[in-house]
């Protein structure tokens, strides 16, 4: 049956596509490793199929900072993780009842959560038109649709099992159920890495307490996305660099000195719009947690002051 689910390859639907392929289960990154450990090696800067990842570490919060204590450039700042729920299989081969089965699970933990992380659960399932336009408003709401997941086969019983949760001020998220079985979230305006950070490490200890992930020694956490393994942390800015963006391939060219990922405004496949670009570490594996975040950081830092050198 996995065999099946790989012969779907989203990447021959969709040609621009930054990798392709997904992996249906945990199982399958050792199963079909002769398929994914290129592929692995090759995004993520030469992750070879005999190294392994280090073990989770969310390292020393003081030692991040404000990337843009003046507010001149960075817009917003997001770091987000993926985390699959251990004894799972990836969407492809969910059936509507483990949808839902996992729904309740992470409902039950979120319903639980204290301080600033307390908040209200959203299911799609039967969603008022008031909340799903609050939710668009916020750019919280994900959609079914998404072509690069339809090729993958992972909108099955739409929109059953999925839903979004949001504390009060809007600063830590959870998707249940869009691409992985989570994505867990912290943002918030400006450029506060060291706040942002410390809310979505304080949110990962406290969910994977009280449920198991799905992680692999070599590889770290598992995800849908080869793209995702390892730390799965992607810590990005909004940020608005006018004089490095007039040549759209510079700017590409100084981010990759710093391992950075330079997307349109609204992420993935997406243009710039008034000049804002979304930045974020690429490395995902090989280092830790802390690392990679502190990668982005550095490379934003640097991007920052040549902006400002730039005549």
């Amino acid at each position: 049956m996995r065999a099946n689910s790989l012969k779907r390859v989203p990447g021959v639907a969709n040609l621009d596509s930054g990798v392709g392929v997904y992996a249906p289960d945990a199982e399958a990154y050792t199963l079909f490793k002769e398929l994914f450990d290129p592929i692995i090696e090759d995004y993520h800067e030469g992750f070879k199929s005999s190294d392994k990842h280090p073990p989770k570490d969310f390292g020393n919060l003081d030692e991040l900072v404000n990337v843009d204590p003046d507010g001149q450039f960075v817009i917003s700042t997001r770091v987000r993780c993926g985390r699959s729920l251990q004894g799972y299989p990836f969407n492809p081969m969910l059936t509507e009842g483990q949808y839902k089965e996992m729904e309740d699970k992470v409902k039950s933990i979120l319903s639980s959560m204290e301080g600033e992380l307390k908040g209200t659960y959203f299911p799609l399932t039967g969603m008022t038109k008031e909340t799903q336009q609050q939710l668009i408003d916020d750019h919280f709401l994900f959609k079914e649709g998404d072509r690069f997941l339809q090729a993958a086969n992972a909108c099955r019983y739409w929109p059953a099992g999925r839903g979004i949760f949001h504390n009060e001020n809007k600063t830590f998220l959870v998707w249940v159920n869009e691409e992985d079985h989570m994505r867990i979230i912290s943002m918030q305006k400006g450029g506060d890495l060291r706040q942002v950070f410390g809310r979505l490490t304080q949110a990962v200890n406290t969910i994977e307490s009280k449920i198991p992930f799905s992680h692999d020694d070599r590889l770290g956490f598992l995800t849908f996305c080869p793209t995702n393994l390892g730390t799965t942390i992607r810590a990005s800015v909004h940020i608005q660099v006018p004089k490095l963006a007039k040549n759209r391939d510079q700017l590409e060219a100084v981010a990759a000195k710093y391992n950075l990922q330079v997307r349109g405004t609204r992420g993935e496949h997406t243009e710039s719009e008034g000049g804002v670009y979304d930045i974020s570490n690429k490395r995902r594996m090989g280092l830790t947690e802390f690392q990679a975040v502190k990668e982005m950081q550095n490379g934003i830092l640097e991007l920052i002051k040549l902006e400002k050198a730039a005549s």
